[in-house]
């Protein structure tokens, strides 16, 4: 029995009864006056890695540290929009980081204003808290989405570190 050298289906005869390709003539025939098999075509190899959404929306999951990460790795820093979720993730971390020292700061001059500056401080890092949040978790639903959110002042530094 031969198999078919185009959709690999076992086919007896000159055609194949799937495709309707025709089958070598003799070519596989062997001393005993069968043929020999033909092993079929092999699967198509899946493509390694993740997608371009799922990597650029996992940039944003812990911050710095993958935004750093997926710069590094291989074939996902040769990819302009991963590197630009990289580097805004990585821009949004320090801005992050740069807006809790700031409210450090005027949390221990607030702390001296008796009433007003308790309720300012009481409502401050909650607001800071949830709205950071928010922010978060939008970028990586805008990154998984295949529709990047462009932030502000740290959005143009990242595209032009992107490239």
């Amino acid at each position: 029995m031969a198999f078919c050298s185009n959709c690999g289906t076992q086919a007896e005869g000159k055609f194949c009864p799937k495709c309707g390709s025709p089958l070598a003539a003799d070519a596989g025939a062997s001393p005993a006056g069968g043929t020999y098999a033909a092993p079929p075509p092999a699967a198509p190899a899946q493509a390694a890695g993740m997608t371009e959404n799922v990597a650029s929306a996992l940039c944003y999951l812990l911050g710095i540290l993958t935004g750093i990460l997926f710069l590094v790795l291989e074939p996902y820093n040769k990819n302009r929009t991963i590197r630009f979720h990289a580097f805004q993730s990585i821009f949004f971390g320090l801005a992050w980081i740069a807006l809790y020292i700031a409210c450090m700061i005027l949390a221990v001059v607030l702390v001296f204003i008796p009433v007003i500056g308790h309720i300012i401080l009481l409502l401050m890092y909650p607001i800071i808290g949830f709205g950071g949040l928010v922010l978060w978790l939008v970028l990586m639903f805008k990154a998984y989405s295949n529709s990047p959110l462009v932030l502000p002042i740290i959005g143009p530094l990242a595209q032009k570190q992107a490239g």
